[in-house]
Protein backbone atom coordinates (compact mmCIF):
# COMPACT_ATOMS: atom_id res chain seq x y z
CA UNK A 1 0.00 0.00 0.00
CA UNK A 2 1.07 3.67 -0.80
CA UNK A 3 0.26 5.29 2.64
CA UNK A 4 1.13 8.43 4.16
CA UNK A 5 3.95 7.78 5.91
CA UNK A 6 2.90 10.12 8.93
CA UNK A 7 0.28 8.04 9.58
CA UNK A 8 2.27 5.63 10.78
CA UNK A 9 4.34 7.75 13.01
CA UNK A 10 1.40 8.59 14.75
CA UNK A 11 -1.10 6.24 14.80
CA UNK A 12 -1.80 6.22 18.02
CA UNK A 13 -2.88 9.38 18.51
CA UNK A 14 -5.88 8.80 15.94
CA UNK A 15 -6.75 5.66 17.43
CA UNK A 16 -7.10 7.57 20.88
CA UNK A 17 -9.08 10.25 18.91
CA UNK A 18 -11.05 7.74 17.48
CA UNK A 19 -12.12 5.51 20.56
CA UNK A 20 -12.50 8.62 22.42
CA UNK A 21 -15.23 10.21 20.22
CA UNK A 22 -16.64 5.95 20.11
CA UNK A 23 -16.72 6.15 24.06
CA UNK A 24 -18.83 9.57 24.24
CA UNK A 25 -21.48 8.56 21.42
CA UNK A 26 -24.22 11.57 20.59
CA UNK A 27 -27.46 11.24 18.56
CA UNK A 28 -28.27 13.37 15.16
CA UNK A 29 -28.26 17.23 16.00
CA UNK A 30 -26.88 16.36 19.80
CA UNK A 31 -23.34 16.12 18.70
CA UNK A 32 -21.61 18.92 20.83
CA UNK A 33 -19.35 17.14 22.63
CA UNK A 34 -18.18 15.87 19.39
CA UNK A 35 -18.40 19.01 17.17
CA UNK A 36 -16.17 20.90 19.71
CA UNK A 37 -13.53 18.15 19.71
CA UNK A 38 -13.11 18.12 15.88
CA UNK A 39 -13.61 22.18 16.05
CA UNK A 40 -10.96 22.46 18.87
CA UNK A 41 -8.51 19.80 16.82
CA UNK A 42 -8.94 21.73 13.18
CA UNK A 43 -8.12 25.47 15.10
CA UNK A 44 -5.13 23.80 16.54
CA UNK A 45 -3.84 22.52 13.73
CA UNK A 46 -4.49 26.29 12.12
CA UNK A 47 -7.51 25.64 9.61
CA UNK A 48 -10.40 28.18 9.61
CA UNK A 49 -13.20 26.78 11.42
CA UNK A 50 -17.01 27.48 10.99
CA UNK A 51 -19.65 25.93 13.33
CA UNK A 52 -23.29 25.94 13.76
CA UNK A 53 -23.98 24.89 9.93
CA UNK A 54 -27.16 22.75 10.64
CA UNK A 55 -27.25 22.91 14.71
CA UNK A 56 -23.58 21.11 15.36
CA UNK A 57 -22.48 20.75 11.83
CA UNK A 58 -18.80 22.36 10.85
CA UNK A 59 -16.48 23.11 8.10
CA UNK A 60 -13.16 23.47 8.12
CA UNK A 61 -11.43 25.64 5.09
CA UNK A 62 -7.75 24.96 4.49
CA UNK A 63 -6.55 26.98 1.33
CA UNK A 64 -3.06 26.84 -0.50
CA UNK A 65 -1.59 28.94 -3.39
CA UNK A 66 -4.25 31.03 -5.43
CA UNK A 67 -5.76 28.36 -7.19
CA UNK A 68 -9.35 28.63 -8.10
CA UNK A 69 -10.89 24.96 -7.73
CA UNK A 70 -12.30 23.12 -4.51
CA UNK A 71 -13.03 19.92 -3.46
CA UNK A 72 -15.06 18.99 -0.61
CA UNK A 73 -14.47 16.01 1.62
CA UNK A 74 -17.20 15.36 4.10
CA UNK A 75 -17.71 12.65 7.55
CA UNK A 76 -20.62 12.26 9.48
CA UNK A 77 -20.40 12.06 13.65
CA UNK A 78 -23.62 10.97 14.98
CA UNK A 79 -24.21 7.63 16.62
CA UNK A 80 -27.25 5.34 16.71
CA UNK A 81 -30.14 4.88 19.52
CA UNK A 82 -28.79 1.24 20.90
CA UNK A 83 -27.02 -0.08 23.94
CA UNK A 84 -23.50 -0.91 23.00
CA UNK A 85 -22.80 -5.09 24.43
CA UNK A 86 -18.92 -4.19 24.05
CA UNK A 87 -17.01 -4.51 27.37
CA UNK A 88 -14.13 -3.40 26.35
CA UNK A 89 -11.81 0.00 27.43
CA UNK A 90 -13.37 2.75 25.06
CA UNK A 91 -16.98 1.20 24.90
CA UNK A 92 -20.10 3.91 25.12
CA UNK A 93 -20.26 5.76 28.47
CA UNK A 94 -23.65 6.41 27.70
CA UNK A 95 -26.54 4.01 27.95
CA UNK A 96 -28.73 3.39 25.09
CA UNK A 97 -26.34 5.31 22.63
CA UNK A 98 -23.76 3.94 20.81
CA UNK A 99 -21.35 3.99 17.77
CA UNK A 100 -22.94 0.82 15.41
CA UNK A 101 -22.32 2.24 12.11
CA UNK A 102 -18.37 3.47 12.44
CA UNK A 103 -19.04 7.37 12.13
CA UNK A 104 -16.55 7.38 15.09
CA UNK A 105 -14.37 6.49 12.62
CA UNK A 106 -15.50 8.41 9.60
CA UNK A 107 -14.89 11.77 11.61
CA UNK A 108 -10.99 10.42 12.43
CA UNK A 109 -10.07 9.67 9.21
CA UNK A 110 -11.08 12.91 8.07
CA UNK A 111 -9.69 14.70 11.16
CA UNK A 112 -6.24 12.70 10.15
CA UNK A 113 -6.34 14.20 6.56
CA UNK A 114 -6.89 17.48 7.61
CA UNK A 115 -4.11 17.30 10.33
CA UNK A 116 -1.35 15.82 7.36
CA UNK A 117 -2.69 18.31 4.57
CA UNK A 118 -2.64 21.53 7.28
CA UNK A 119 1.27 20.86 7.90
CA UNK A 120 2.68 20.42 4.20
CA UNK A 121 4.17 23.60 2.29
CA UNK A 122 2.51 25.93 0.06
CA UNK A 123 3.15 23.38 -2.65
CA UNK A 124 1.22 20.20 -1.73
CA UNK A 125 -1.83 21.43 -3.43
CA UNK A 126 -3.14 24.84 -4.79
CA UNK A 127 -6.77 25.29 -4.48
CA UNK A 128 -9.30 25.03 -1.50
CA UNK A 129 -10.36 21.80 0.70
CA UNK A 130 -13.53 22.08 2.56
CA UNK A 131 -13.36 19.43 5.68
CA UNK A 132 -17.22 18.69 6.13
CA UNK A 133 -18.16 17.75 9.36
CA UNK A 134 -22.16 16.43 9.38
CA UNK A 135 -24.83 15.67 12.00
CA UNK A 136 -27.85 13.82 11.78
CA UNK A 137 -26.61 11.03 9.20
CA UNK A 138 -28.73 8.44 10.59
CA UNK A 139 -32.65 7.84 11.51
CA UNK A 140 -34.19 9.71 8.60
CA UNK A 141 -32.64 12.88 9.79
CA UNK A 142 -30.57 14.23 7.00
CA UNK A 143 -28.56 16.19 8.50
CA UNK A 144 -26.72 16.72 4.89
CA UNK A 145 -29.77 18.70 3.74
CA UNK A 146 -30.05 20.30 6.44
CA UNK A 147 -26.79 21.85 5.90
CA UNK A 148 -27.35 22.43 2.38
CA UNK A 149 -30.58 24.19 3.31
CA UNK A 150 -28.39 26.48 5.14
CA UNK A 151 -26.37 27.61 2.36
CA UNK A 152 -23.55 24.82 2.72
CA UNK A 153 -22.17 25.59 -0.71
CA UNK A 154 -23.35 29.03 -1.26
CA UNK A 155 -20.45 29.07 1.98
CA UNK A 156 -18.31 26.98 0.97
CA UNK A 157 -18.25 26.26 -3.23
CA UNK A 158 -16.61 22.68 -3.56
CA UNK A 159 -16.27 21.76 -7.76
CA UNK A 160 -17.24 17.98 -6.09
CA UNK A 161 -17.97 16.55 -2.82
CA UNK A 162 -16.65 13.18 -1.18
CA UNK A 163 -16.77 10.32 1.09
CA UNK A 164 -16.08 7.22 2.65
CA UNK A 165 -17.94 4.59 4.49
CA UNK A 166 -16.66 1.65 6.22
CA UNK A 167 -18.52 -1.69 4.83
CA UNK A 168 -18.00 -5.23 4.93
CA UNK A 169 -16.74 -5.57 1.72
CA UNK A 170 -14.40 -8.38 2.43
CA UNK A 171 -10.28 -7.46 2.56
CA UNK A 172 -9.63 -5.12 5.02
CA UNK A 173 -8.63 -2.16 3.43
CA UNK A 174 -10.53 -2.66 0.05
CA UNK A 175 -12.68 0.33 -1.83
CA UNK A 176 -15.95 -0.91 -3.21
CA UNK A 177 -17.65 1.79 -5.34
CA UNK A 178 -19.46 1.97 -8.92
CA UNK A 179 -20.10 4.65 -11.92
CA UNK A 180 -24.09 5.04 -11.11
CA UNK A 181 -26.08 4.03 -8.02
CA UNK A 182 -24.62 2.90 -5.42
CA UNK A 183 -26.96 2.88 -2.30
CA UNK A 184 -30.91 3.31 -2.30
CA UNK A 185 -33.66 5.73 -1.51
CA UNK A 186 -35.18 5.16 2.15
CA UNK A 187 -38.92 5.99 1.89
CA UNK A 188 -41.39 5.28 4.83
CA UNK A 189 -45.28 4.76 4.43
CA UNK A 190 -48.07 4.50 6.80
CA UNK A 191 -51.68 4.13 6.03
CA UNK A 192 -54.18 4.31 8.43
CA UNK A 193 -57.80 3.04 7.87
CA UNK A 194 -60.52 4.56 9.72
CA UNK A 195 -63.31 2.31 10.03
CA UNK A 196 -66.09 2.43 12.86
CA UNK A 197 -65.32 0.00 16.26
CA UNK A 198 -67.70 -2.01 18.10
CA UNK A 199 -67.20 -5.35 20.16
CA UNK A 200 -65.82 -8.34 18.09
CA UNK A 201 -68.67 -10.46 18.88
CA UNK A 202 -70.69 -7.73 16.50
CA UNK A 203 -68.65 -6.95 13.89
CA UNK A 204 -71.65 -6.21 11.72
CA UNK A 205 -72.25 -3.17 13.73
CA UNK A 206 -69.29 -1.61 13.36
CA UNK A 207 -67.09 -1.05 10.05
CA UNK A 208 -63.61 -2.97 10.41
CA UNK A 209 -60.95 -1.47 9.44
CA UNK A 210 -58.24 -4.54 11.04
CA UNK A 211 -59.28 -6.34 7.93
CA UNK A 212 -58.99 -4.01 5.50
CA UNK A 213 -55.27 -3.63 6.57
CA UNK A 214 -54.98 -6.98 6.07
CA UNK A 215 -56.43 -7.12 2.47
CA UNK A 216 -54.11 -3.69 2.21
CA UNK A 217 -50.68 -5.49 3.45
CA UNK A 218 -51.38 -7.92 0.82
CA UNK A 219 -51.97 -5.84 -1.91
CA UNK A 220 -49.35 -3.51 -1.09
CA UNK A 221 -46.65 -6.60 -1.61
CA UNK A 222 -47.61 -6.81 -5.13
CA UNK A 223 -46.99 -2.91 -5.92
CA UNK A 224 -43.14 -3.82 -7.33
CA UNK A 225 -43.82 -6.32 -9.25
CA UNK A 226 -46.57 -4.88 -11.16
CA UNK A 227 -45.22 -1.27 -11.11
CA UNK A 228 -41.22 -1.17 -11.97
CA UNK A 229 -39.54 -3.38 -14.94
CA UNK A 230 -38.48 -6.50 -13.94
CA UNK A 231 -34.75 -5.08 -15.06
CA UNK A 232 -34.59 -3.23 -12.17
CA UNK A 233 -34.25 -3.24 -8.85
CA UNK A 234 -36.82 -1.76 -6.19
CA UNK A 235 -37.72 -3.01 -2.49
CA UNK A 236 -41.62 -2.71 -0.58
CA UNK A 237 -41.25 -4.46 2.54
CA UNK A 238 -44.37 -4.36 5.32
CA UNK A 239 -42.93 -4.48 8.69
CA UNK A 240 -45.89 -2.80 10.37
CA UNK A 241 -49.28 -3.65 11.28
CA UNK A 242 -51.38 -1.97 14.25
CA UNK A 243 -55.00 -2.88 15.39
CA UNK A 244 -56.75 -3.31 19.16
CA UNK A 245 -55.23 -3.90 22.03
CA UNK A 246 -57.57 -6.03 23.09
CA UNK A 247 -58.87 -9.17 21.72
CA UNK A 248 -62.56 -8.69 21.55
CA UNK A 249 -62.49 -4.61 20.18
CA UNK A 250 -62.47 -4.03 16.76
CA UNK A 251 -60.93 -0.63 16.60
CA UNK A 252 -61.65 2.47 15.35
CA UNK A 253 -58.25 2.31 12.92
CA UNK A 254 -55.78 -0.01 12.26
CA UNK A 255 -52.90 0.64 10.21
CA UNK A 256 -50.00 -0.93 8.17
CA UNK A 257 -46.55 0.68 7.22
CA UNK A 258 -43.13 -0.21 6.39
CA UNK A 259 -40.15 1.03 3.87
CA UNK A 260 -39.58 1.33 0.55
CA UNK A 261 -35.64 1.21 -1.72
CA UNK A 262 -35.69 2.16 -4.97
CA UNK A 263 -32.23 3.34 -7.29
CA UNK A 264 -34.01 6.22 -8.91
CA UNK A 265 -36.44 8.95 -8.53
CA UNK A 266 -38.51 7.67 -11.19
CA UNK A 267 -39.12 4.60 -9.15
CA UNK A 268 -40.23 6.25 -5.97
CA UNK A 269 -42.66 8.39 -7.69
CA UNK A 270 -44.38 5.43 -9.59
CA UNK A 271 -44.39 3.64 -6.51
CA UNK A 272 -45.72 6.15 -4.50
CA UNK A 273 -48.46 6.89 -6.91
CA UNK A 274 -49.52 3.42 -6.97
CA UNK A 275 -49.27 3.52 -3.24
CA UNK A 276 -52.16 5.80 -2.92
CA UNK A 277 -54.04 4.13 -5.16
CA UNK A 278 -53.85 0.72 -3.79
CA UNK A 279 -54.74 2.12 -0.06
CA UNK A 280 -57.75 4.55 -1.28
CA UNK A 281 -59.12 1.55 -3.71
CA UNK A 282 -58.79 -1.23 -0.15
CA UNK A 283 -60.36 1.89 1.95
CA UNK A 284 -63.57 2.39 -0.44
CA UNK A 285 -63.90 -1.48 -0.59
CA UNK A 286 -64.16 -1.93 2.89
CA UNK A 287 -66.38 1.03 3.89
CA UNK A 288 -63.08 3.09 5.18
CA UNK A 289 -61.13 5.90 4.34
CA UNK A 290 -57.14 6.30 4.28
CA UNK A 291 -54.97 8.39 5.87
CA UNK A 292 -51.28 8.27 4.05
CA UNK A 293 -48.21 9.29 5.10
CA UNK A 294 -44.78 8.87 2.52
CA UNK A 295 -41.72 10.40 3.62
CA UNK A 296 -38.90 10.31 1.35
CA UNK A 297 -36.12 10.39 4.09
CA UNK A 298 -33.13 10.32 1.92
CA UNK A 299 -32.89 9.96 -2.35
CA UNK A 300 -30.98 6.97 -4.06
CA UNK A 301 -26.59 7.64 -3.59
CA UNK A 302 -26.14 8.02 -7.28
CA UNK A 303 -22.32 8.85 -8.06
CA UNK A 304 -21.10 10.64 -10.94
CA UNK A 305 -18.88 8.94 -13.67
CA UNK A 306 -16.22 11.21 -14.34
CA UNK A 307 -15.31 11.60 -10.60
CA UNK A 308 -16.10 7.62 -9.91
CA UNK A 309 -13.41 7.05 -12.43
CA UNK A 310 -10.98 9.87 -10.46
CA UNK A 311 -11.77 8.61 -7.11
CA UNK A 312 -11.37 4.50 -8.28
CA UNK A 313 -7.71 5.91 -9.93
CA UNK A 314 -6.64 7.51 -6.51
CA UNK A 315 -7.52 4.30 -4.40
CA UNK A 316 -5.26 2.58 -7.06
CA UNK A 317 -2.91 4.75 -5.98
CA UNK A 318 -3.53 4.19 -2.36
CA UNK A 319 -4.50 0.18 -2.38
CA UNK A 320 -3.07 -1.20 -5.43
CA UNK A 321 -5.46 -2.33 -8.55
CA UNK A 322 -6.40 -5.56 -6.87
CA UNK A 323 -7.94 -3.86 -4.19
CA UNK A 324 -10.53 -1.33 -5.84
CA UNK A 325 -13.42 -3.33 -6.81
CA UNK A 326 -14.88 -0.33 -9.37
CA UNK A 327 -18.38 -2.01 -10.40
CA UNK A 328 -19.36 -2.51 -7.15
CA UNK A 329 -23.18 -3.76 -7.18
CA UNK A 330 -25.37 -1.47 -5.43
CA UNK A 331 -26.93 -2.32 -1.91
CA UNK A 332 -30.30 -1.18 -0.57
CA UNK A 333 -29.07 0.43 2.50
CA UNK A 334 -29.37 4.06 2.27
CA UNK A 335 -27.25 7.33 3.10
CA UNK A 336 -27.95 10.93 3.07
CA UNK A 337 -24.93 12.07 1.06
CA UNK A 338 -27.47 11.54 -1.68
CA UNK A 339 -28.48 14.98 -1.18
CA UNK A 340 -25.00 16.47 -1.46
CA UNK A 341 -24.51 14.17 -4.86
CA UNK A 342 -27.98 16.10 -6.02
CA UNK A 343 -26.81 19.38 -5.43
CA UNK A 344 -22.80 18.59 -6.74
CA UNK A 345 -20.69 16.47 -8.84
CA UNK A 346 -18.87 13.72 -6.48
CA UNK A 347 -18.25 10.29 -5.26
CA UNK A 348 -19.24 7.75 -2.35
CA UNK A 349 -17.48 4.83 -1.30
CA UNK A 350 -17.19 1.71 1.01
CA UNK A 351 -14.26 1.01 2.79
CA UNK A 352 -13.56 -2.50 3.71
CA UNK A 353 -13.67 -2.75 7.73
CA UNK A 354 -12.50 -6.70 7.17
CA UNK A 355 -14.64 -9.50 9.13
CA UNK A 356 -13.66 -8.61 12.93
CA UNK A 357 -9.84 -9.96 13.37
CA UNK A 358 -9.87 -6.39 15.07
CA UNK A 359 -11.93 -7.50 17.65
CA UNK A 360 -10.64 -6.68 21.46
CA UNK A 361 -10.80 -8.58 24.84
CA UNK A 362 -14.46 -7.69 25.70
CA UNK A 363 -15.62 -7.45 22.27
CA UNK A 364 -19.52 -8.85 22.16
CA UNK A 365 -20.96 -11.70 20.27
CA UNK A 366 -22.62 -10.28 16.90
CA UNK A 367 -21.14 -9.75 13.02
CA UNK A 368 -18.57 -7.49 12.16
CA UNK A 369 -21.64 -5.65 10.75
CA UNK A 370 -22.65 -2.18 11.04
CA UNK A 371 -26.15 -1.25 13.13
CA UNK A 372 -25.73 -4.40 15.59
CA UNK A 373 -24.67 -3.73 19.64
CA UNK A 374 -21.32 -5.71 18.50
CA UNK A 375 -19.93 -3.32 15.94
CA UNK A 376 -17.06 -1.62 16.99
CA UNK A 377 -14.69 0.13 13.76
CA UNK A 378 -11.50 -1.15 12.60
CA UNK A 379 -8.72 1.50 13.35
CA UNK A 380 -6.69 -0.62 11.19
CA UNK A 381 -8.08 1.54 7.99
CA UNK A 382 -8.09 4.69 9.50
CA UNK A 383 -4.48 5.65 7.69
CA UNK A 384 -5.92 4.31 4.41
CA UNK A 385 -8.71 6.06 4.37
CA UNK A 386 -7.23 9.23 5.66
CA UNK A 387 -4.68 8.58 2.60
CA UNK A 388 -7.23 8.16 -0.22
CA UNK A 389 -8.52 11.71 1.38
CA UNK A 390 -4.96 13.12 1.52
CA UNK A 391 -4.21 12.11 -2.33
CA UNK A 392 -7.80 12.95 -3.41
CA UNK A 393 -6.72 16.56 -2.09
CA UNK A 394 -3.88 16.35 -4.13
CA UNK A 395 -4.37 14.99 -6.89
CA UNK A 396 -7.83 17.28 -7.43
CA UNK A 397 -6.24 20.17 -6.62
CA UNK A 398 -2.41 20.02 -8.17
CA UNK A 399 0.27 22.37 -7.39
CA UNK A 400 1.67 24.02 -10.06
CA UNK A 401 -1.14 22.50 -13.04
Amino acid sequence: MNLVDAFAAHATRFVDIRRDIHAHPELGFEEHRTSEKVASLLSEWGIEVHRGIAGTGLVGVLRKGTGPRTIGLRADMDALPLHEANDFAHKSTHAGRMHACGHDGHTTMLLAAAWHLSRQGPGDFDGTVHFIFQPAEEMGKAGAKKMIDEGLFERFPCDAVFALHNFPVGDVGRFALNEGALMASSNTYKVTLRGRGTHASMPHTGIDPVAAVVTLAQQLQTIVPRTIPSTERALLAVTQLQGSDAPNVIPDEASVGGTIRTFSIEAIDKIEARLREVAEGVAMAHGCTADIFFRRSSPPVVNHAAEARFAAGVMREVVGDDMVTDDFPAVMGAEDFAHMLLARPGCYAFLGNGDGDHRLDGHGPGPCIIHNTSFDFNDEIIPIGASYFVKLVQRWLPSGA
